[in-house]
Parts: C-alpha cells; structure tokens; sequence
C-alpha cells in the first residue's frame, strides 16, 4: 500500500493484491489504496491472489474495492486474461480477450472451435 502511495501517478497498471500480508491483510489495504487522494487509486485494477476460494471471500474482495479474484495456485492463462481485460477497461480500451467483431475470445477450457 505505502509503495502505491508514494508512487507517480501512471506508475503501476495493476496489483497483484495478497490477502494475507504481515501488517495489513489485503482487504484493508485494498481499502486503503482506494481511500487516497489520488485519480487512479480509485480505478487502477486490484486482483485479488489467495488460497481462499469460497463465494464469501469473493464477494469480500469485491466489496473492499478489488476488481477480481483469482485462487491459488494461480492458473497463469487466467492471470494474463483478467489482467489484460481489466487493464484496457481501466484504459478505456477494448477488451482484449473480444475479437473486433464481438464474439468471446476462445479460453483454453473452451471445446470449440470459433468459425473463422
């Protein structure tokens, strides 16, 4: 949280939030981070990486203000399609995981072939 806060604006595209740190657990520090007095700690995008893994501790993370949760161990295709979705969204870009005309990217767990 302190190194976020001393940072430069435009510093960091997103945090890999752990949930259970030694001073402050993620959910206050995510807290934290969205409480400054700064633009984008109100939509730099906060991923949540822990071991919990029930609908109670998703939603607690996403009441303290992260964007998404993800469990470990952490599955790396996921990792890279939730930060490249969030990112752009923080950017106002497209999704990237969107082909230009719309249709949901293929995922590695889809059995199925998009029609080119």
């Amino acid at each position: 949280m302190e190194l976020f806060a001393q940072s430069e604006e435009g510093r960091f595209d997103a945090i890999l939030m752990d949930m259970r740190m030694p001073v402050m657990d993620g959910l206050a520090a995510t807290r934290a981070i969205r409480a400054l007095d700064r633009t984008e700690a109100k939509n730099v995008p906060i991923i949540a990486l822990t071991a919990n893994a029930f609908e109670e501790d998703v939603q607690q993370c996403l009441q303290a203000g992260m964007n998404a949760h993800l469990s470990k161990p952490v599955d790396i295709d996921a990792l890279m399609l939730t930060l490249g979705r969030l990112i752009a969204k923080a950017e106002n870009r497209p999704d990237p995981s969107t082909p230009d005309d719309g249709r949901k990217a293929p995922t590695k767990d889809d059995d199925k072939q998009i029609p080119g």
